[in-house]
This record gives structure tokens, C-alpha cells and sequence, in this order.
């Protein structure tokens, strides 16, 4: 659908060990990039933005960047825009009030509050205790996978591959690599 243009295509991976890839920053300035690649609408928008601060020598605000966000969104006769937010669990949750993943929370919030109507959000995460009570009343459909049986099967067979394969784990006793596999799978709480 992307390359045909009937939709647009934002993923954003959210990553501990990236700096630009675990906070609101990362995300908004990610997927106006893919999204300027994918309509020229949106890169007149994001062109805007870029005049506005000296041509890229001053960098915009979060808040600016949010509004630019929300100025794509409102292009009229556009096609659907597939917003995927992938391993949301992944942002620092920091005691602060400006942590890094209720930030990103706050904009997925505000953006379906706004309710544009060629957005579609999908989003990935652990159900962590922070993330469910804001998503679960946003959500139009939820798919849990975390006591799902496949997916510890999947898990526990990956990790027999793993034991299996590896040049000095082959030579193991099998009680050891059984150990081995039922405490990773057992503590892999469906990772």
C-alpha cells in the first residue's frame, strides 16, 4: 500500500541504548523524516519547519515539532498514515516527571485524543504498569501475547537452537543444557 501510495509508513523502535531512540525527540523527528520521504505535502510542512529555525542551525522544540506533527495529520485528500511504535517499554521510565517514556506516552494520548482521521497508531509493549492504565481506554484493539503458550514455545525453542549450536555449549552434559534451557525460558517471562 506504501509504495503504491494508497498509505504512509512511520515505524519508530524505541531503544534503551540509542539516545535518539528512546524519547519523544527521537520519535517525532523519525517519523516527520519518513513521512516527508512519502508525500510531498509533508515535506513542505517539514521544509517550513526547518526555514523557521535558520535552516537547520537552531533546533525546534519538542512542542514545535508535536505541532508540525499535528499540521501533517491535518493534509486534506492524503492517505491513511500507519503510525507503528514498536517495544514501547524499551523508553527510560525515570522517577522524574519529565520521564522519557511519559513523554512519548503523553504524545501517542494527545495524538488520539485529537482524533485525525487518517491516523492509525500501533503500538508494542510489555504490559508494564506505567504503559496499560493510559493505553488500555485508547485502544480500539488489543492483542496480548505475554501468557500466550506459542510464545513461550517459541521462546524455549529458540533458546534449545541456541544451546544446541553453540561450539562450547554442544559438549555439555544434556541434564546441563536442560538446565540451562529451563531457567532462561522460566526467566525469560515471555521476552
Amino acid at each position: 500500500m506504501q509504495k503504491s501510495g494508497l498509505a504512509s509508513l512511520a515505524m519508530f523502535y524505541c531503544d534503551f541504548r540509542e539516545e535518539q531512540k528512546k524519547g519523544v525527540r527521537g520519535l517525532l523527528s523519525s517519523v516527520l523524516v519518513q513521512l516527508c520521504h512519502q508525500s510531498d505535502a509533508y515535506c513542505d510542512i517539514l521544509s517550513k519547519l526547518y526555514s523557521e529555525h535558520k535552516d537547520g542551525a537552531e533546533n525546534p522544540s519538542d512542542g514545535r515539532l508535536v505541532h508540525c506533527l499535528k499540521d501533517v495529520l491535518k493534509v486534506p485528500k492524503q492517505a491513511p498514515i500507519f503510525l507503528v511504535v514498536d517495544a514501547l517499554d524499551e523508553c527510560p521510565n525515570t522517577p522524574s516527571l519529565s520521564s522519557p517514556r511519559l513523554e512519548v506516552l503523553t504524545l501517542l494520548e494527545d495524538l488520539i485524543d485529537s482524533r485525525p482521521p487518517n491516523l492509525r497508531i500501533c503500538v508494542t509493549s510489555r504490559p508494564e504498569a506505567d504503559i496499560k492504565p493510559i493505553l488500555e481506554p485508547l485502544t480500539f484493539q488489543s492483542v496480548s501475547l505475554h501468557d500466550e503458550h506459542g510464545q513461550m514455545e517459541d521462546l524455549e525453542n529458540y533458546i534449545k537452537s541456541v544451546v544446541d549450536t553453540n561450539r562450547n555449549m554442544r559438549r555439555w552434559r544434556p541434564e546441563h543444557k536442560q538446565l540451562v534451557i529451563d531457567v532462561l525460558t522460566e526467566r525469560a517471562d515471555g521476552m
